[in-house]
């Protein structure tokens, strides 16, 4: 598998998203997926996704805390494109037992406490769905926090045991939008009210202009390294 993704990487690394897509839905058939959390990035990978097979399977994670702009573009993608968005949720049992015994905004409390949180809303989920997958798209970039800098076109996932995707893994945030604009994409309303990088809403504040893209994502922790565990990478 190392070789052959190897050989992948080399392929594709100036390829366009969508002779990257193109190839990975041919190669994979069913067993391949886009996971949204409707940001930028996978809207943009969404309408490239329908115009090259409308049968793509998309799923969402649904925390429990969304913000409801991001429930509303849920429902408006799969209007305009007529596809279904399979929305995962957590297991309600281990939600439950940790607001019990830490509380409901635990996240506030300590970072492992946040952790704690990101895991069981969002890791067991994404976990769940991507069970009998072969391969996941995702619209991670380079550039868009010091732990996805090594980010590469195909990469193994040991965490999950499958090939992780990453077309845009090359383009700039300008890059994006300009495609969002150009093709009329659906995006999230509070891209427009400083919100660059959107998550649940107890996490996630506006930016100040100059900040950081990921700067108002669990703005009381440290910064630095800013992930709730779906891309992080075993050491």
């Amino acid at each position: 598998m190392e070789e052959l993704i190897q050989t992948w990487k080399e392929r594709f690394s100036k390829a366009p998203p969508e002779e990257v897509i193109t190839f990975f839905n041919s190669e994979f058939g069913n067993s391949v997926c886009l996971s949204s959390s409707m940001s930028a990035e996978d809207q943009v990978l969404t309408d490239m996704l329908m115009k090259i097979n409308p049968g793509f399977r998309i799923f969402t994670l649904d925390t429990g805390r969304l913000f409801p702009d991001t429930l509303n573009l849920i429902q408006k993608t799969r209007d305009q494109y007529k596809t279904d968005i399979e929305v995962i949720f957590p297991d309600y049992l281990l939600v439950q037992e940790m607001v019990r015994k830490k509380g409901i905004n635990l996240f506030y409390e300590s970072p492992e406490y946040r952790k704690l949180c990101c895991k069981i809303r969002k890791v067991e989920p994404l976990k769940r769905a991507l069970t009998g997958m072969k391969a996941w798209v995702t619209g991670i970039r380079k550039d868009q926090t010091i732990d996805r800098f090594n980010t590469e076109i195909v990469e193994w996932d040991e965490t999950h045991g499958l090939i992780k995707i990453n077309p845009l893994y090359r383009w700039s945030d300008k890059m994006v939008w300009e495609y969002i604009r150009s093709n009329n994409v659906p995006y999230n309303e509070l891209h427009d009210k400083g919100f660059p990088s959107i998550g649940c809403q107890p996490c996630t504040r506006a930016v100040a202009q100059g900040e950081d893209i990921r700067a108002g994502r669990w703005w009381w922790e440290d910064q630095g390294h800013k992930e709730c565990g779906l891309h992080v990478k075993d050491s």
